[in-house]
């Protein structure tokens, strides 16, 4: 069980760019993906980006690429910097770490460590 914890959320003009982290308890960097979702209340949770061991291959969801990009900082650290900020972004922002295999990154169900969540709010 690893600990996740985000930071970086708030409001921001669409348009705008907001940097959320992911600091881990533990390093991640060569045991877990790992990833981002986003949940709006009452919808099910969307997949954002993901970021496979070892820092090699990353994914995105369709309605973020071209505009956000998935990185680490350090071993325990991963980063979603988000470019061009729409008002759809708006969201809860969660990191999760797991093990899914390349082709299942965009699959929730496969992380069992999630963090409390960070709300971004893109709006004039």
């Amino acid at each position: 069980q690893v600990s996740l914890e985000e930071s970086g959320g708030g409001k921001v003009q669409p348009g705008g760019s907001l940097r959320l982290s992911c600091t881990a308890s533990e390093r991640t960097a060569y045991r877990y993906v790992v990833a981002w979702f986003r949940q709006v209340e009452g919808s099910e949770r969307e997949f954002v980006a993901a970021l496979r061991r070892n820092g090699g291959h990353t994914t995105y969801g369709d309605s973020v690429k071209g505009r956000f990009t998935i990185a680490r900082d350090s071993a325990n650290t991963v980063f979603l910097q988000m470019n061009n900020l729409k008002p759809e972004d708006t969201a809860v922002y969660y990191c999760a770490a797991g093990t899914p295999i390349t082709g299942a990154m965009d699959n929730p169900t496969l992380y069992p460590n999630w963090g409390q969540g960070t709300q971004v709010t893109v709006s004039s």
